[in-house]
């Protein structure tokens, strides 16, 4: 599929599991997910009164992560095309104590609606593979953010031992869409999460493409035996 078909495939896969995704998410991972995100957040340089953002930020778990680290006097805006899980990112932060930290805009991550430089950083979790261009959404993401400032991508990879590796693979392609089609009623989503992995660029590869970009001092941690790795570049 082209760019726009794989958006349009994207928007309605999500929306049509908004409802069930956090859930699934907790479930899937072994409640691993909540730790990943708090890495991913402890490498973006945020402190307390940063303005971060949160590109396709889904139902706002990532954008929470950056309000409790911003907190008290940091806001964070959070960006996604899919109007069905902004529903459910908004509501969860009407009940969370930060309404009046957070905001969810509708918008592309190819695309973002604000001028340039006007974040202290931002991150984007377990989407990069999900847009229709990686390189402009890096690209986009470097124009909003200050000089000096990072951006973290938070992303699944593939294992390296390769006896681990094996079993992964197993619970990945077999498990996983079994029982994500079971809980959400929609297995092509779940079935569609190992495959968009599998074509998604190497750990490498993808340091390459935030240089690139024009970040520099790009870092790259791998965590849970690399089936998770993020990527922290500085804007030059």
């Amino acid at each position: 599929m082209d760019r726009e078909e794989k958006a349009r495939f994207v928007n309605r896969m999500f929306a049509s599991i908004a409802g069930r995704y956090d859930l699934l998410n907790t479930l899937l991972s072994f409640n691993r997910d909540k730790g990943w995100r708090r890495f991913a957040v402890s490498k973006a340089g945020l402190k307390a009164g940063s303005w971060a953002l949160d590109v396709a930020t889904g139902t706002g778990e990532l954008a929470l992560e950056l309000a409790r680290e911003v907190a008290p006097s940091g806001r964070v805006v959070g960006v996604d095309f899919c109007e069905e899980m902004l529903q459910v990112a908004r509501e969860k932060v009407k009940g969370g104590g930060h309404g009046g930290q957070i905001e969810f805009k509708a918008g592309r991550a190819e695309a973002l609606p604000f001028p340039e430089e006007v974040f202290d950083g931002a991150t984007i979790g377990f989407a990069l593979r999900n847009v229709a261009d990686i390189g402009t959404t890096l690209s986009e993401m470097g124009r909003v953010v200050k000089r000096g400032g990072r951006v973290v991508v938070l992303e699944f990879t593939q294992p390296e031992n390769p006896l681990f590796r094996r079993a992964y693979y197993l619970y990945f392609f077999r498990v996983l869409p079994l029982i994500g089609g079971l809980v959400s009623g929609r297995k092509d989503a779940y079935t569609y999460l190992p495959r968009s992995v599998l074509a998604f660029p190497t750990r490498a590869g993808l340091k390459g493409m935030m240089e690139e970009a024009g970040f520099r001092d790009v870092a790259i941690y791998t965590l849970t035996g690399g089936i998770v790795a993020v990527h922290v570049g500085t804007k030059a």
